[in-house]
């Protein structure tokens, strides 16, 4: 990991060295993946059942546990865990909660009635990793937004693990987050099992939840035939320091999502020089101590930089171009800035509000956008998991007030079978 200085034009050249790590999936998994979806379609079970044993060395004896079942997974996790799920579920349901809408209708002295109905879908997917990439704290963030919005089923996908079984700290995530039922399988299978849905697994009408490249891919092949949260890239954690920052905070926070993949992005904006040094030199001290430490080492090199900016706008107007999934803003007065932020998944701000405590614990969402998308997409809410119709009540003697209008407009862009729909009503 180096130290640059920023002169307008080399802190721009690490951004196009992040697009690198989003591009194109390769054609070959591509191939695999548009094959298994096609056979989980037209085979239904059977294929999902073969796909199994194939990559995962064979079915689980229990494939579904169901609602009741799910508590029982509490009593086999320690109890520190089991109130730290707890705790956290407080949090993310009462941030989540302010999400929630309503819906409206609106009436005129006319006569004239509109409004909007706002429901949440009838029945959603989570897909949760398994093995070292097993996160219950996913299972929370994904699960806990879509009962707020209604949901009326929540159904869980995780593949087993070698002994067939599921995660323990999963599935009593599960329990406390109030999941419906759980399928023991994984894959690029199980996402087409839920998108099309088969005997034993239900069709879903929306899949979220992150997984690995086929998972991924399964996602994004099969977006429009179910909805999707997004297609994630790479974990990125952007810092914006001043002399105020700790050195020793700054390398813990950057290493915090750098241990997450060798394509995960870490990178320092500081006004200060000399935070610049110590926060390198903390690094190398700190990352001895930690289990992750090939992937950390790897991700820093490729993907992780310091710079030192002249001011804090320079660093903000750069923050802002590279629009990061986290974003902390280790800085005196990080309140004042926040309205200089305006492409960010979520802002950390002050010396004592790390990436993790977004992760697990304090409440808003960690399902964010990833490179560069926080320009136009957000982080994961209640919104992502509740559909809005509208709809409109006109008395005759309205439309009749508004007829010419609209077949005007009708007539102007040649649909004259529109404008005969408001024609015919006063003939």
């Amino acid at each position: 990991m180096k130290i640059t200085k920023a002169n307008g034009k080399i802190e721009y050249s690490v951004i196009e060295n992040l697009k690198k790590r989003s591009g194109e999936t390769d054609r070959k998994i591509v191939d695999i993946v548009t094959n298994i979806i096609k056979e989980v379609k037209e085979n239904g079970d059977d294929a999902v059942r073969e796909y199994t044993v194939r990559f995962d060395g064979g079915v689980p004896k229990k494939a579904v546990v169901e609602k009741e079942e799910l508590n029982e997974y509490l009593d086999m996790v320690d109890d520190d865990f089991k109130t730290a799920i707890i705790n956290a579920k407080e949090n993310i349901y009462k941030f989540h909660l302010r999400q929630a809408q309503q819906s409206f209708m609106t009436t005129e002295e006319n006569g004239v009635i509109m409004g909007q109905r706002v429901r949440g879908l009838h029945r959603v997917g989570i897909y949760v990793p398994g093995g070292t990439a097993a996160y219950p704290s996913s299972v929370l963030m994904n699960a806990i937004p879509a009962k707020i919005a209604g949901v009326k089923e929540i159904i869980m996908v995780t593949p087993p693990g070698k002994d067939g079984k599921p995660d323990p700290n999963i599935m009593a995530a599960a329990a406390v987050a109030g999941v419906d039922r759980v399928f023991m399988v994984g894959g690029a299978q199980a996402v087409a099992a839920l998108a099309y849905g088969t005997d034993k697994i239900p069709k879903v009408d929306k899949i979220v939840g992150p997984g690995n490249i086929f998972v991924a891919t399964a996602k994004r092949l099969l977006y429009g035939v179910v909805d999707i949260d997004m297609v994630a890239g790479p974990s990125e954690i952007l810092i914006v320091a001043d002399k105020t920052a700790d050195p020793s905070f700054l390398a813990a926070d950057l290493m915090s999502q750098a241990e997450h993949d060798k394509l995960a992005s870490a990178i320092l904006l500081t006004t200060s020089a000399d935070i610049a040094k110590q926060t390198l030199h903390e690094i190398d001290k700190q990352i001895k101590r930690l289990e992750r430490q090939e992937i950390i080492r790897e991700a820093l090199e490729n993907y992780g930089e310091i710079i030192v900016c002249e001011s804090l706008e320079q660093a903000l107007k750069f923050a802002n171009e590279l629009a990061p999934e986290h974003l902390e803003l280790c800085i005196s007065e990080s309140l004042k800035y926040i309205g200089k932020v305006d492409n960010a998944g979520s802002v950390f701000l002050g010396h004592w509000s790390p990436e993790p405590l977004g992760d697990y614990y304090a409440g808003p969402n960690h399902v964010l956008p990833t490179s560069g998308t926080a320009r136009f997409f957000s982080p994961l809410s209640v919104d992502s998991f509740v559909k809005k119709s509208q709809f409109i009540y006109y008395t005759c003697a309205e439309l009749r007030k508004s007829k010419d209008d609209i077949i005007k407009l009708a007539e102007s862009e040649g649909l004259t079978a529109h404008a005969n729909s408001i024609k015919v009503r006063f003939e």
